[in-house]
């Protein structure tokens, strides 16, 4: 699976930040594997001192599962919209195990 990070001018992204949302990232296929790709987008928020995440998750035979998150710290950011794809790709996993059954 490929995972990007791109940041909003006013943002670097630097090795660490690179490295963790690529640990983050990398755990997704262990909860649907169907992923593809994960994109994460960092930018500063609206709010002062606030930056904001959005993870893009590419599955295969699905559209693109999206989830944000805003927090004072970039790395919780991160964490925050991550957990938030999980809970995503497990509810689509488990929706899919449901729809199979009653197709029966």
């Amino acid at each position: 699976m490929r995972i990007e990070v791109v940041a909003r001018p006013g943002i670097e992204v630097t090795e660490a930040i690179r490295a963790h949302a690529t640990e983050k990232g990398s755990k997704l296929p262990k909860y649907y594997d169907g992923t593809q790709m994960a994109t994460y987008t960092l930018t500063k928020s609206d709010r002062p001192h606030f930056f904001t995440a959005e993870l893009v998750v590419d599955v295969e035979k699905a559209p693109a599962f999206v989830s944000h998150a805003e927090s004072e710290d970039l790395y919780q950011a991160i964490d925050q919209v991550t957990q938030k794809c999980v809970r995503q790709l497990t509810d689509f996993k488990e929706k899919l195990k449901v729809d199979k059954h009653h197709a029966r």
